[in-house]
């Protein structure tokens, strides 16, 4: 990589330092490749090292780079596209569901969670911890939320933990009628725990996609999927015509 004088350009520096970044990870590194320590970095474009953040950041954020614990920056690979829901509604664990179950607890939930489920504050649900790989890689995490009201059928004795429990939980979900659900998706950050199943940084930006699902006139179970915001493509629906990109150069179809 070459150097490039900054100075006489309007737009702001790091979005320059950007551009400029992203054509070297074209044409000068390979996936996988680390790239040369900040302060190298800054000395070859002659910018201050937080502007050089501010450029690395938005690359990580586009999917373009990849911090790694004990590893630092390094290219990207593409992204992979993961299917989100689709046409015909099923309740999570249906057959055909990408997501593996790995342990289920009951616990309070946080008051956001509560609020939605229409529970009281202090009263316990399931909930159902999953997660989902993709081209061998796990790309998200996942916390399904269901009340005791929805399950009643479940009992401590047809599975006390782990991996089991949680299929017991989700074979008890499929007894009740679905009646619809809805999806939401927003940009957040890693939580210390999601960012450990993920082998992300804590702070690492993550797309997290809530779903509601209704029976009964209520909302039965709510989803909380995290997914690596660098390496998904999320689409939705059969036909996958829609398709969320960080990338502001590019369109969703």
């Amino acid at each position: 990589m070459g150097t490039t004088q900054l100075d006489s350009v309007p737009e702001p520096k790091y979005w320059h330092l950007k551009t400029v970044l992203s054509e070297a990870l074209d044409s000068d590194f390979s996936v996988g490749e680390i790239l040369p320590n900040e302060r190298e970095l800054a000395a070859r474009f002659g910018v201050a090292r937080a502007t050089l953040r501010q450029a690395l950041e938005q690359l990580e954020l586009e999917g373009r780079l990849q911090r790694r614990r004990g590893v630092g920056t390094t290219v990207a690979p593409p992204r992979v596209g993961v299917a989100v829901g689709s046409e015909q509604h099923t309740w999570p664990g249906a057959a055909g569901d990408a997501w593996q179950p790995l342990d289920a607890v009951q616990a309070t939930p946080p008051a956001a969670v509560a609020a939605a489920l229409e529970t009281a504050a202090d009263e316990t649900v399931h909930t159902v911890r999953r997660s989902r790989m993709s081209h061998g890689q796990q790309v998200a995490t996942e916390l399904l939320y269901i009340p005791a009201a929805t399950v009643p059928g479940l009992t401590a004795i047809d599975a006390p933990s782990g991996a089991a429990r949680a299929r017991a939980v989700l074979r008890e979900l499929q007894h009740l009628p679905l009646e619809g659900e809805d999806r939401a998706v927003e940009l957040g950050s890693a939580r210390a725990d999601d960012a450990k199943e993920l082998d992300r940084l804590p702070g690492s930006p993550v797309l997290v996609v809530t779903t509601r699902f209704f029976a009964q006139g209520r909302t039965a179970a709510l989803s909380v999927a995290t997914y690596r915001a660098d390496t998904c493509r999320l689409t939705f629906g059969d036909s996958a015509g829609v398709e969320i990109h960080h990338d502001p150069e590019r369109q969703a179809s």
